[in-house]
């Protein structure tokens, strides 16, 4: 079954780069809120999109470097129909098995206190996740959000 694609041309955009870091978390999530505040969203959409927006985040700075510096980058897109479009990537180590991955509690650390639950709160939260993901290379996830129309909510 095709896709239905979402959103339509891209009327802005705003590029993040920040060190991979727990202490830019909260940055990353307030900066794309703050930017997708121009479609006038409602408070529980902006709440879903800095949910997910933490969790990939996140993802980045605990599974990417592991114990190494690196970078987030952080690619938002607004695209007519309401739609935002946010890429979240690193030049991190990279997922192996990205379906095993997304499955409800699957961790690489079991160890941690890490749940597994990432990517299943990224999907909850967006309307699409898509996530490609290289050995040595990266990962690259793409949360797009459909904000409803004012009259709609």
């Amino acid at each position: 079954m095709a896709r239905k694609k979402l959103g339509g041309a891209e009327i802005n955009k705003m590029q993040l780069k920040l060190p991979a870091l727990s202490a830019n978390e909260g940055m990353a999530r307030a900066a794309v809120a703050a930017f997708c505040s121009q479609l006038d969203p409602t408070a529980v959409e902006l709440a879903d999109v800095k949910c997910a927006v933490s969790e990939a985040v996140t993802n980045c700075i605990v599974h990417a470097y592991k114990n190494c510096d690196g970078w987030i980058y952080i690619n938002v897109s607004l695209l007519e129909g309401r739609v935002a479009k946010i890429e979240i990537k690193d030049k991190g180590c990279g997922i192996e098995n990205v379906k095993q991955a997304r499955m409800p509690l699957f961790t690489t650390d079991a160890a941690s206190e890490r749940s597994g639950m990432g990517f299943t709160v990224m999907e909850s939260f967006t309307d699409r996740v898509s996530v490609t993901s290289k050995v040595g290379k990266g990962t690259r996830i793409i949360l797009y959000k459909v904000f409803a129309s004012r009259g709609d909510t």
